[in-house]
C-alpha cells in the first residue's frame, strides 16, 4: 500500500514524547505506517471504553460526559459535539463524515488507513449515547486504500462481537456500513451528504429542520467527522479533567488535534499537537521552516476555504478563538505555507476554480457569483483587468456570505479572496490597466 509521505511523518518531531496521556489519537501508530489491526488494537487498550460504557454507563451519562468535555467537531465547523448529540433524543442513525475533499487536507486519511478500529470504537460509543442502531461511514471515493481497510476492520469487529446484535452480550445492537462517495466537495456539507447517501443529487437541504430531528430517510441523524469520533474513546477512558488539561493556556478548545503543514517547507507532515500551539511552532519546529531559497509570503490556517494570513500573524494560537481574532477560521488546521514565488492572484484563481467546479448550483449567489469571480481573476491574470473589476469582486464577496447562500460553500470560497484583497491589494493593482 502506498502511503503519502506527509502521512508517514506523523508525530516524528522530537518536541514531545508520544504516549497515551499526551497523544491519544496517535500513540498506537508505528513508524512504518502500517495499519493497526484488531489484535494489536486490543493489546493497546482498544475497545476498553466500549466495555466500560456497556457495563457501567447509561446513554445519557455518556452523552453528558462528552458534552462536559467540551469536545468540538474536528471537521472544520467546530460545533460542540455533546450539544449536537443532545439535540437527538429518539432512535437515530449515526453518520460519519469521511468525505475529506477540502484542498490541502489529509488528516482523516491517516486515521482511516492506520487506525480504523479507533474510528469504529468511537462510532460504537457515539451510537450507544444516541440510541443508534445503524451507522454509515460516508467516505471519499478516491480513498481506495482507506475503503478497503475500514471494510476489513469492520469484519474483524463483527467477528469479535464488537459490532452486530447484542454487542459483548449486552442488549445494545449496532452495525456499520461503508458508503463510497461519488467525488463531490459539496458532500462535505452534512445535508448534501445525506442526499447523496439516499441516492439523490448532492444538494444541501433547508435548515431547520436539522439532521438531528429529520435526517437520512426521515430519521433523526447524528453526523460527526472522523477525527471527532476518534477522540471519544480516550475521553471515556481517561476522564474530563485529563482531556481539558491537554490543551495549552489561552485555548478555548480542549484536547489535542491533528495539525499539519505543506508547501515549500523542509518537513511537510502531520502531527498530533495540543490545541493552542502557535502557527510558528508548526511551521518552524515541526515542519522545519522554509526550504533554503524560499521565504514565507503568506499562509492559510486550515484548508482552501480559510483566509490568507501574513508572516506577522504566525504567533497566533492554533485554536478557534485564536484564529477568529484574525478574521478567519482554524478549519482543518492543516497549514499551507505560501512562498514568495507564488503570485497571489494566480493562487486565488486556482482556489476559486475549484469551488466553482464543486458548487452544486443550488442557489443563485453561488451558481452565478463563483463563475464571475473566476472570470475576473482570469482577466487579471492576463493583465487586462480594470479598476472596476476590484469593486465587483468586493461586492461579490458581500453577496457570498452566510445567510445569503444555501450552505457554507460560497462563504468559504470568498474567505481567501476577502483576505487577499485586504493584505495584497498591490498585487491586484499591478495587473490592472
Amino acid at each position: 500500500m502506498i502511503v503519502n509521505k506527509r502521512i508517514k511523518s506523523v508525530c516524528t518531531a522530537n518536541i514531545v514524547k508520544k504516549s497515551k496521556e499526551t497523544h491519544p489519537l496517535t500513540w498506537r501508530l508505528n513508524k512504518e505506517g502500517k495499519t493497526i489491526w484488531l489484535n494489536e488494537y486490543v493489546q493497546k487498550e482498544g475497545y476498553i471504553a466500549v466495555k466500560r460504557i456497556l457495563k457501567k454507563s447509561t446513554p445519557e451519562e455518556v452523552k453528558t460526559e462528552i458534552k462536559d468535555s467540551g469536545l468540538k467537531g474536528r471537521g472544520g465547523a467546530g460545533f460542540i459535539t455533546g450539544i449536537k448529540w443532545s439535540l437527538t433524543n429518539e432512535e437515530s442513525l449515526l453518520l460519519c463524515n469521511a468525505d475529506e475533499m477540502e484542498p490541502n487536507t489529509y488528516k482523516d486519511r491517516l486515521l482511516l488507513e492506520q487506525e480504523p478500529h479507533l474510528l469504529i470504537e468511537g462510532m460504537i460509543i457515539a451510537a450507544y449515547a444516541n440510541n443508534s442502531y445503524k451507522g454509515y461511514i460516508f467516505i471519499r471515493g478516491e480513498y481506495i486504500d482507506a475503503i478497503n481497510i475500514i471494510n476489513i476492520a469492520i469484519k474483524e469487529a463483527r467477528k469479535k462481537k464488537f459490532l452486530g446484535k447484542n454487542i459483548l452480550n449486552s442488549e445494545f445492537c449496532f452495525d456499520i456500513c461503508v458508503h463510497s462517495g461519488a467525488g463531490r466537495y459539496i458532500c462535505g456539507e452534512e445535508t448534501a451528504l445525506i442526499n447523496s447517501l439516499e441516492g439523490y443529487r448532492a444538494n444541501p437541504k433547508r435548515k431547520p429542520p436539522f439532521p438531528g430531528q429529520l435526517g437520512a430517510w426521515g430519521k433523526p441523524t447524528v453526523i460527526n467527522n472522523v477525527e471527532t469520533l476518534c477522540n471519544i474513546p480516550s475521553i471515556i477512558n481517561y476522564g474530563l479533567n485529563w482531556y481539558k488539561k491537554l490543551c495549552l493556556p489561552g485555548s478555548e478548545d480542549n484536547g489535542t488535534k491533528l495539525m499539519g503543514c505543506s508547501g515549500k517547507v523542509k518537513n511537510p507532515g502531520l502531527w498530533e499537537v495540543p490545541m493552542g500551539i502557535t502557527a510558528m511552532e508548526i511551521i518552524e519546529e515541526f515542519a522545519g521552516g522554509m526550504i533554503k531559497g524560499y521565504k514565507l509570503k503568506a499562509w492559510q490556517p486550515g484548508g482552501a476555504s480559510t483566509g490568507i494570513l501574513l508572516p506577522k500573524h504566525l504567533k497566533v494560537q492554533m485554536c478557534s478563538n485564536g484564529i477568529r481574532k484574525l478574521g478567519t477560521r482554524i478549519g482543518t488546521a492543516i497549514i499551507l505555507a505560501i512562498d514568495d514565488t507564488v503570485n497571489i492572484i494566480y493562487f486565488l484563481k486556482n482556489i476559486e476554480k475549484f469551488f466553482n467546479r464543486e458548487s452544486c448550483g443550488w442557489c443563485t449567489p453561488c451558481r452565478e457569483g463563483l463563475p464571475w469571480i473566476v472570470k475576473i481573476l482570469k482577466t487579471l491574470e492576463n493583465k487586462k483587468g480594470k479598476y472596476k473589476d476590484l469593486d465587483i469582486l468586493i461586492d461579490l464577496t458581500k453577496q457570498l456570505t452566510n445567510g445569503k447562500t444555501f450552505c457554507a460553500l460560497a462563504p468559504g470560497a470568498s474567505e481567501p479572496l476577502i483576505s487577499a484583497i485586504k493584505y495584497f491589494r498591490n498585487d491586484f493593482d499591478k495587473l490592472m490597466v
